[in-house]
């Protein structure tokens, strides 16, 4: 919930005002958060089930907020929309999904008002911690993202997020025996026995809300990042490019 959270309360500024595209929205959770202070919200996703769950939750959302948000389903590397569209696109936690994330690059970059700005966020790599999900692709470290998308923007900046703590014993143990599982392929594929795991080691899961709220989490702003090195400090990693 803080990670969701956290993306989300990161772009806010950048929304005021502004025609937003989020690209691989998922169920929609965010779009009435955006919409707040947008002028326009568009949300678009490739599978069926996301789409049908998007449009319930735009169904939730007070009238005023909900004739601001569209939902539209497609692929990320083809974005139906006319050239300079929006001012603000946005892909979390989804670039690893992508077959050719370059190709979603360029069509962001074509999609986006001059001056427009790209916004993705993603898993760190080069978190001792980290373990790949099922049917990725690709996961870039700090310099690949940066190369990702300074080929079509005029500047690109990296941020840091959640840095890695100490956490006593307990978790050190976890961490441990996360880091041996993940080397030698013993964490399951399927997310129902990753659910069990994570019940068995971090006790009962919660439900997330249907949509995001102002404060229901922290929000400790991210940090600049060196864009030619890789880093082994923060869980989340963020790009800003700017058209």
């Amino acid at each position: 919930m803080a990670r969701i959270y956290h993306r989300y309360r990161l772009v806010l500024d950048y929304a005021r005002g502004v025609e937003v595209f989020e690209a691989a929205c998922g169920s929609g959770i965010s779009l009435g958060y955006l919409a707040g202070v947008a002028r326009r919200v568009v949300g678009g996703d490739i599978d069926v089930v996301n789409i049908s769950a998007a449009r319930d939750a735009r169904r939730t959302l007070t009238a005023d907020i909900r004739e601001k948000v569209d939902i539209v389903r497609l692929d990320a590397h083809h974005l139906s929309f006319s050239p300079g569209s929006f001012d603000l696109v946005l892909l979390f936690e989804a670039v690893y999904y992508l077959k050719a994330p370059w190709l979603f690059v360029t069509e962001a970059a074509r999609v986006l008002r001059d001056g427009g700005t790209l916004i993705v966020g993603t898993v760190n790599k080069d978190w001792p911690d980290f373990h790949p999900s099922p049917y990725t692709h690709y996961y870039p470290s700090v310099p690949d993202l940066y190369r990702l998308l300074r080929a079509s923007f005029a500047s690109v900046a990296i941020y840091g997020a959640f840095p890695s703590r100490p956490e006593g014993v307990r978790q050190s143990a976890i961490s441990m025996l996360k880091r041996v599982a993940v080397r030698f392929d013993l964490i399951p594929g399927s997310l129902k026995a990753r659910s069990y795991l994570k019940r068995l080691f971090l006790g009962p899961l919660a439900d997330l809300p249907g949509q995001i709220t102002e404060g229901m989490a922290d929000y400790d702003p991210p940090r600049p990042l060196p864009a030619d090195r890789i880093d082994t400090v923060h869980k989340i990693l963020y790009a800003v490019a700017r058209k």
